[in-house]
């Protein structure tokens, strides 16, 4: 049995989807019982906890082979001093649980404990669960291409794509269903002792590489907007961002500029095979499905 914590969310519900195709028995962690019913019908058993709840999410975790952790994108309050809260108790909930192996999500540029804005509570995380399990991956996926829906329907809309990392400038990039595969992979292996896989796309890639797979999704013409640095604060704050984790999102881009946010020599490393376009049309497509869906 392997657990999956954030099933609902895109890292991991593209891991529980790929060991259910790996035909592994899967539990899935949801914290609200009205979100069970998708996995049940899908195979997966369910328990229902939150990372606060160390007893419960020890129970959920206990008999597992091995389990995939992560702690969820802040939204609120101080990132760095909850990411210390959600390490805590994960660490925690793994020893009560006798949990033997961990696949635990971090971020390309995840050994820095400064200079990376909201990646840095990542290397909080690790910190934490190092030695929290006999065996343990840290894996640093590059920044998400699905990452970039979030701005999909002003691409959709305007034909103009939002960005605030330089358009030229080649990153690593990498699908979250990339992500899940690998993640399934990893926690099939046979190892002990702490490894970190950073995973990178086929390629890496730029805005520009994005929005030419948006040109070639939607047919259309799509141009990349480059947002400076001095009006980045006020963008998010339209978006309704709290100050403390918009300062944090923007400390990420500042380190993706600088060239922090970059692989660390000695570890594994990793590509996946999703193409650009492959990841941008699922975006799209499914962007288009919801719009259905409030049609109808």
């Amino acid at each position: 049995m392997y657990v999956v914590l954030g099933a609902n969310g895109r890292a991991g519900s593209e891991t529980a989807h790929a060991l259910i195709e790996l035909r592994k028995p899967v539990r899935v962690v949801v914290r609200r019982p009205e979100q069970a019913e998708k996995w049940t019908k899908l195979g997966a058993s369910v328990a229902i906890s939150s990372i606060e709840d160390v007893p419960s999410l020890a129970a959920a975790l206990s008999d597992a082979s091995g389990a995939f952790l992560l702690s969820p994108p802040p939204v609120s309050g101080d990132p760095y001093s909850r990411a210390d809260e959600v390490g805590s108790a994960l660490a925690e909930a793994v020893r009560q649980a006798g949990l033997p192996k961990v696949v635990a999500l971090s971020s390309v540029g995840a050994q820095h404990e400064t200079g990376t804005g909201v990646i840095a509570t990542l290397n909080i995380l690790e910190k934490h669960l190092e030695g929290a399990a006999p065996s343990i991956i840290f894996l640093r996926p590059g920044y998400f291409v699905e990452t970039w829906g979030e701005v999909a329907l002003a691409v959709i809309a305007d034909g103009v794509l939002p960005s605030f990392l330089e358009p030229s400038k080649k990153i690593p990039m990498v699908s979250t269903i990339d992500v899940g595969r690998t993640a399934a992979r990893l926690l099939s292996d046979e190892f002990s002792g702490k490894r970190i896989v950073e995973l990178r796309g086929p390629q890496d890639w730029s805005a520009n590489d994005v929005a030419a797979a948006f040109c070639r999704v939607l047919d259309r013409t799509v141009e990349t907007a480059f947002v400076p640095p001095e009006v980045r604060a006020e963008v998010l704050a339209q978006e309704g961002v709290p100050p403390e984790v918009a300062n944090a999102l923007l400390g990420m881009y500042d380190g993706i500029a600088s060239g922090r946010v970059e692989r660390e020599e000695g570890t594994e490393q990793r590509r996946g095979s999703v193409a650009l376009a492959d990841a941008i049309e699922r975006i799209v497509r499914r962007i288009g499905e919801h719009a259905g869906g409030l049609a109808a």
